[in-house]
């Protein structure tokens, strides 16, 4: 396979270049300004019109590179010599997938997000989510990271369930092949309404894509509204102190917050399922964390990586460890007395259950898993 740098670089110029060219960040995006904190949007426009392809220009790269579409030929520098390296298959196939990634990101911007048409109160669209973000997902759970997921017996096929799983890898992207799992190897091909931190919906394009995507902010009410609606939800409760830990404490469980999550499941009397995820701890392997910067843009933490900030934008590619994703039986929550929720004891103890059932599963997958790379 080609050296991952190599490749990383090709992906940065051809997005740097589309934005410089005016396809990505152009006025078709909304602006980067302040937008409501609420989960229920406001009014929206028309459903933006789908089966249109859109059309392949140029491979970025700035003037004078000259090239060839988007849509065939390579990415620079992905052309091998007639007597190239003999991974020269594996290479080939890793460039394709960015160029699906690039040519989604264009799909997103030119065609989704000025308009739209959410079918709940949350925002969730689809559509969108099927046709512009699962096939960006798709690409690293399938090609990437290679996921093996199991126990989807254990998760629903239909009605409310919560999803409660181990968070990790500076950034969520254990979320996004939790999702993209659920949606492409659940014989029901469910959607995951996944509740996020505040912080996500104080980045307006973000924000969106999130809506979009099926996500809520994180709340009591928003988790009771989408489990009363029959979604399958999910959560981290470990929060900023799992995703921002160090890499010498990898796969040890954070404290999972005061049990809100188990609060939610007593009182919508729905099943938890607990998930074990292994392989994202070693995406951004966190060395330490540059809490100067960090205040300064008032972020829980600043990563500091084996290639990140050292290899600026390229050192925000993941490294491509190896992943499983397993489900375990369901933790009933339907026995409990009326008012249970409010026990702090009641809760703590289903809390302190499910906590107790991810950690040992973590640490069997690892003894099977073994390295993380190769």
């Amino acid at each position: 396979m080609r050296q991952p740098a190599a490749v990383a670089g090709s992906i940065l110029r051809d997005v740097l270049g589309e934005a410089a060219r005016g396809g990505i960040f152009t006025g078709q995006t909304r602006p980067w300004q302040a937008t409501d904190s609420g989960l229920t949007g406001g009014q929206v426009g028309a459903r933006p019109e789908t089966g249109h392809s859109v059309p392949s220009g140029p491979v970025p790269g700035g003037p004078g590179r000259g090239g060839r579409a988007l849509g065939g030929g390579a990415l620079p520098h992905a052309a091998a010599a007639p007597h190239g390296p003999q991974h020269e298959t594996a290479g080939d196939q890793l460039v394709s997938g960015l160029r699906t990634l690039v040519a989604g990101a264009r799909r997103l911007a030119n065609r989704h997000l000025p308009g739209g048409n959410p079918v709940d109160d949350f925002g969730f669209d689809p559509e969108f989510n099927a046709r512009v973000l699962l096939p960006i997902a798709r690409f690293f759970y399938r090609s990437w990271f290679q996921v093996q997921i199991r126990g989807l017996e254990n998760v629903p096929a239909n009605g409310p369930a919560l999803v409660v799983a181990n968070h990790s890898g500076t950034l969520p992207m254990d979320a996004v092949m939790l999702q993209a799992g659920l949606h492409d190897e659940h014989p029901a091909r469910r959607n995951l309404r996944l509740l996020g931190a505040d912080l996500l919906y104080e980045i307006p394009l973000l924000a969106t894509m999130a809506r979009r995507g099926g996500a809520a902010r994180a709340s009591p009410a928003n988790a009771d509204a989408l489990l009363r609606s029959g979604q399958l939800v999910g959560v981290f409760p470990e929060g900023f102190k799992g995703i921002g830990k160090p890499f010498a404490e990898r796969y040890h469980l954070q404290r999972f917050g005061r049990g809100g999550f188990a609060a939610a499941a007593i009182r919508a009397h729905v099943p938890i399922v607990p998930c074990a995820i292994v392989g994202a701890e070693e995406i951004y392997p966190m060395l330490g964390n540059a809490k100067p910067i960090a205040d300064l843009l008032r972020l829980p933490y600043f990563p500091i990586t084996p290639t990140f900030p050292w290899l600026g934008l390229i050192g925000t590619v993941p490294l491509p460890s190896r992943w499983i994703i397993e489900f375990c039986p369901p933790v009933p929550a339907n026995g409990y007395q009326p008012g249970a929720e409010a026990d702090p004891a009641v809760v703590a103890d289903l809390s302190g259950r499910v906590r107790g059932t991810i950690q040992r599963k973590l640490d069997d997958l690892l003894d099977e898993r073994g390295p993380a790379f190769g």
